[in-house]
């Protein structure tokens, strides 16, 4: 699919390899808890991919910390949660210079935040839109083109009850420090209607190509919005069907090799990793739960689909948010903050095995992390922040 694959391409440019000859190296990049989401840019242009977490950013290669925003001290998570659920990093004012689109509290107001070529002192910051809803938005390549968006749930001014939300995608508009451009997705929700996936805390959002028309489609726990072939401001039509509980990060993937995208996710505060086989029907297409792993870890509250081997197929990465809640909330919550990486082995008839391979037992994840090539060599690594702290984990080749 063109507008998955984009952002993919560098990823699976790797050296294909055997699974078991991966190996991963740990660096903790900071020990205190800073933010649940993470990004990597080189935000200086010296040429080193340096990490983004929230309201600092880190040096490459010595990972020495800079202030983006005055920093905040959450403790150790416990009680509490951190000013900064996503990280996104790009030029989002054309001037050459990497900046960041933090999300902060769901609900809250998100921001960009300015990168000030080098010059010392805070970065400056502009709001992006003044709700921004879903425990883990997206910023992807929605529409194939190279061009990534901003997608999320947002509630109007003045709700209270966190139930009348719309379902947009979000771009800057010819200043970019105004308020961004929104683009409906959804309908508004009304007294009589709300629409799926748009609670101030949603569980559930992800971008694939669920109807094999070449375009992307936008996905929550509820069913889909299908991209239409030429994208105006008018909503998009909604498929209901049952994606299944609360999850993280929503994919589509043909899983039993019957050229249908089916979808996969994970439960954000239960135990599970899980897909839903596309079955054809009319007027909409229905689908059914098949569990791949029941009860591995709990709390896998994001979930990336990138080649992580570079044998072109696309392998599955999550682990644990470790005290989501807290040390008493949800399921297991102090159980190892384990890190896997899950092998995609498509056998011959098109049927997809993953296969669990795990990279570390005390880091996990938070609700959002980032896959990219930090070192340079090609492989694909891992970055995560959490309530653990901030880590980076090298791919490496045995």
């Amino acid at each position: 699919m063109k507008s998955q694959m984009t952002g993919l391409l560098l990823l699976c440019a790797v050296i294909p390899c055997q699974a078991d000859t991966i190996g991963w190296r740990k660096i903790q990049i900071d020990k205190s808890f800073r933010s649940e989401g993470v990004a990597a840019a080189d935000v200086n242009k010296d040429g080193k991919v340096d990490i983004l977490a929230g309201d600092v950013w880190y040096e490459a290669p010595d990972w020495k910390r800079h202030e983006i925003r005055p920093v905040g001290n959450y403790g150790d998570g416990s009680r509490g949660y951190s000013n900064s659920f996503a990280c996104f990093a790009d030029d989002f004012n054309k001037d050459g210079w990497p900046d960041v689109l933090i999300i902060g509290f769901p609900g809250a107001p998100c921001h960009w935040y300015e990168n000030p070529k080098n010059k010392p002192g805070h970065w400056p910051a502009h709001v992006v839109w003044h709700s921004a809803c879903n425990e883990t938005p997206l910023y992807e390549d929605l529409f194939g083109n190279g061009q990534k968006v901003l997608i999320m749930g947002w509630q109007p001014k003045g709700s209270k009850k966190g139930n009348q939300g719309q379902m947009a995608w979000f771009c800057p508009g010819k200043d970019p420090t105004s308020l961004w451009e929104m683009h409906p997705i959804s309908e508004p929700s009304t007294k009589n209607k709300e629409i799926p996936g748009t609670r101030r805390f949603s569980h559930g959002l992800g971008v694939g190509d669920i109807n094999g028309d070449g375009r992307a489609d936008v996905i929550c726990t509820g069913g889909w919005w299908e991209q239409p072939a030429k994208v105006t401001d008018e909503p998009w039509s909604f498929h209901p069907a049952d994606l299944g509980p609360a999850c993280a990060d929503m994919f589509a993937l043909d899983i039993d090799g019957d050229k249908r995208p089916d979808v996969i996710s994970s439960s954000a505060h239960n135990y599970g990793i899980w897909w839903h086989r596309q079955i054809a029907s009319r007027p909409h297409p229905q689908f059914q739960r098949r569990d791949l792993f029941k009860n591995l870890f709990s709390q896998s509250h994001a979930l990336r689909l990138v080649d992580l081997d570079g044998d072109g197929d696309l392998d599955l990465v999550t682990g644990k948010r470790w005290w989501a809640h807290g040390p008493k909330g949800d399921v297991a919550p102090n159980d190892p903050a384990v890190l896997y990486w899950f092998e995609n082995r498509r056998g011959k008839d098109g049927v997809v095995a993953f296969v669990p391979h795990q990279i570390d037992d005390d880091s996990g994840i938070g609700t959002q992390f980032t896959v990219v090539d930090v070192n340079g060599d090609k492989l694909p690594d891992i970055v995560v922040a959490n309530k653990k702290g901030v880590y980076l984990h090298l791919q490496a080749r045995k």
